[in-house]
């Protein structure tokens, strides 16, 4: 069920865990292969639905950067904020709920796995970050889709409270 590689990101910093493996699973069907061959890893609609609103309010970050731990979707690094936009379902919103529909799912024990592993991963890429003086945001996808202004105005406030005051570690 799990691959033998330990995953590292683009720092180099290794995960505590090893992420699943698609060996000896098969799609649950061609629609449902389909639709998840579709899902986009950068600029999805709440990213730039945010990215939108931010830019109405003066701001501009930069998009997906590599070199910081879990590649964050927005990026302002003067203020050192990170910014992510996490989908629903990949990264595990209302977990307990969800954990219980994908279990009664075809391929359950690969969807359990693999979120449980996403939750986990953006868990150390938070800590990773704010260990190097990096301010982490986190959104969900529903809560952008419903308010991007209001999820630009947090951003905003702490962008701007972050760049009025020196930085210290």
């Amino acid at each position: 069920m799990a691959s033998l590689v330990q995953p590292t990101n683009d720092a180099g910093y290794e995960m505590s865990r090893v992420a699943p493996s698609y060996r000896g699973f098969k799609p649950a069907s061609r629609g449902s292969s389909h639709a998840m061959q579709g899902n986009r890893a950068s600029g999805t609609r709440p990213e730039l639905l945010v990215e939108r609103c931010l830019r109405t309010l003066g701001l501009r970050g930069k998009r997906n950067v590599r070199d910081l731990p879990g590649r964050p979707d927005i990026v302002f690094r003067r203020a050192r904020v990170a910014v992510f936009c996490d989908g629903d379902f990949w990264h595990g919103r209302k977990w307990t709920a969800l954990r219980r529909n994908l279990s009664q799912r075809a391929n359950s024990r690969y969807w359990v796995a693999k979120i449980a592993y996403n939750i986990e991963r953006d868990d150390q890429q938070r800590r990773a970050l704010r260990k190097l003086g990096w301010k982490v945001l986190r959104f969900w996808e529903s809560d952008i889709l419903k308010g991007p202004q209001g999820i630009a105005g947090r951003i905003y406030s702490v962008v701007r409270e972050r760049t009025d005051r020196p930085y210290s570690p």
